[in-house]
Parts: C-alpha cells; sequence; structure tokens
C-alpha cells in the first residue's frame, strides 16, 4: 500500500449466541439451524438496518477474535487427507474472517437489533457488516463441491459439533 492509501474495518456490533465456548460451537450455520441469536448493532449505525426487514436471509461478516493462528494445511471435519486452509472453513486462518449465511427473523431498527436463525459464531464475536443474500445473485447451483465431491456422493457426513450443549457447574 502506498502512503497516501487508508485500509479501516470497523466493527458494527456483536453477536449474542448460547455458545460461549469454541468446544461447544457448530462448525457451520447448517449444524445449529434452529439456533436462535441476535446481533447488536451500535446505535450510531442502527438506522442502516432501515429495509433489511423481509429479506429471508443475511450473510454475516465477522471477525474470529477468539482464533488464534494458523496453518496452511488442515484437517477437514469429513475426515480424509489434510486440505488447503482456503479450501475450507477453518476458524484459525491468516485473516480472522467469518462468512456466515442466516435466516432473518426480525429486525428492531430502534435498538439496533437483528434477530437471526442459524447462526454459527460465539457469545460477543464482533460483527463487521451485514448484507443481504439475495437468491438471485447469490445461488450459484451449478457450482462444483471440488474435493468434497466423493464424500458427498458417498454420503460421508462431516463430524460437526453439536449444537449448544449447557455448560457443567
Amino acid at each position: 500500500m502506498g502512503q497516501d492509501e487508508r485500509f479501516e474495518i470497523r466493527i458494527i456490533g456483536h453477536a449474542r449466541t448460547p455458545w460461549r465456548r469454541r468446544e461447544d460451537a457448530p462448525h457451520q450455520p447448517s449444524a445449529a439451524r434452529d439456533a436462535m441469536g441476535v446481533l447488536e448493532i451500535l446505535p450510531e449505525l442502527a438506522p442502516g438496518l432501515a429495509d433489511l426487514e423481509g429479506l429471508g436471509r443475511v450473510w454475516v461478516v465477522a471477525l474470529l477474535d477468539r482464533s488464534s493462528g494458523f496453518a496452511l494445511r488442515v484437517k477437514p471435519p469429513r475426515g480424509g487427507p489434510k486440505r488447503g486452509v482456503f479450501a475450507t472453513r477453518a476458524p484459525n486462518r491468516p485473516s480472522q474472517i467469518a462468512l456466515s449465511s442466516v435466516a432473518l427473523e426480525g429486525v428492531d431498527v430502534a435498538r439496533g437489533l437483528v434477530h437471526v436463525r442459524g447462526l454459527d459464531l460465539l457469545d460477543g464475536t464482533p460483527i463487521l457488516d451485514l448484507k443481504p443474500y439475495l437468491p438471485v445473485v447469490d445461488a450459484w447451483p451449478d457450482a462444483g463441491h471440488g474435493w468434497l465431491e466423493p464424500y458427498l456422493e458417498a454420503g460421508v457426513e462431516p463430524k460437526l459439533r453439536k449444537p449448544y450443549r449447557p455448560e457443567r457447574s
């Protein structure tokens, strides 16, 4: 980057979910389809939630603030050999950015709250952005599954962590 170029990422809010520990969080939103969560958006940014209501899904861009370090090759939850980190959805990444598609359940613009279903983030995870999921431009049904194809054809299920387990007292 040149001297005059600037780069800034702003935290716009935080996720509120049932998961406080990494070992309790699901690996993917599909492992927590019915888990409810709330995205608390900063008061000064809440007016930006206008017109979000009525969308079926939204993309949540988040900062994986409790991930540390990364490996360039990782073991995926379906098993098999290690894969390149960029060919997986592993949370420990060179840039700790997450992308989740969640079902939109409701929006309270005045309070800055976005109620969602299927959120796979830890409680308190910083939210960087929200974007509408638009099936007409975001769905690519003919996209290939790459290295996952033989696993899908064989019916191999990923070893996704179980949704919400209460903490032991």
